[in-house]
């Protein structure tokens, strides 16, 4: 989906959220797009020693999503594109707290997109059980029943696309591909294309 926004707009502003150790950047890079590339000061601070590679297009933020003064240094971009996106990020919190991104990213770039991962109650509990019994601290908590549920949350924002991880016969799937046939989890996962 950043593909297609960068062939729109080439020039557009894009801000990673929990990038990781992701190297986007350097696969999708145009020479015109604006990366910025957010995750938690001590991910940053690896990222940079491993990497290294800032230059004046693409930037590091080192501050939680929830922290707003990253805003600032992404706003000085406008009236540039603006598309947000998080894999693997908004399903750890609550969503109180993802309401109020979405909306205070809407309040702030109007017309901005953001695409996000998001998982059903079903799959959330499910790894939830995996979770617990590894032994592990973190929980999943925020869930999406169907991609227009968000729509609610604020008259600007609109779901303009979906894809379900299983709605393709993708060989990658190998040999999962017999979850497609199950409605209960066919459309259990999914990304999300707001505009907001």
């Amino acid at each position: 989906m950043y593909e297609t926004s960068l062939s729109e707009t080439p020039d557009s502003v894009i801000v990673h959220i929990g990038c990781g150790l992701d190297t986007r950047f350097e696969r999708v890079d145009n020479g015109y797009v604006e990366w910025f590339d957010l995750d938690m000061p001590d991910v940053i601070e690896l990222r940079k020693k491993l990497l290294n590679n800032e230059n004046s297009r693409y930037h590091m933020l080192a501050a939680s999503v929830f922290d707003q003064n990253w805003l600032e240094e992404v706003s000085r971009f406008k009236p540039r594109s603006f598309l947000f996106m998080a894999e693997g990020v908004f399903p750890y919190f609550e969503e109180s707290q993802i309401k109020t991104l979405f909306l205070t990213l809407s309040e702030k770039f109007p017309g901005a997109e953001l695409v996000c991962d998001a998982h059903t109650p079903f799959v959330i509990w499910v790894d939830n059980l995996q979770l617990a019994y590894a032994k592990v601290d973190a929980r999943l908590h925020w869930s999406l029943k169907h991609g227009r549920d968000v729509e609610t949350w604020g008259a600007s924002i609109h779901l303009l696309d979906e894809w379900n991880y299983y709605n393709d016969n993708e060989p990658g799937l190998k040999a999962f591909r017999w979850v497609r046939l199950i409605p209960l989890l066919a459309k259990s996962s999914g990304i999300f294309h707001y505009q907001l």
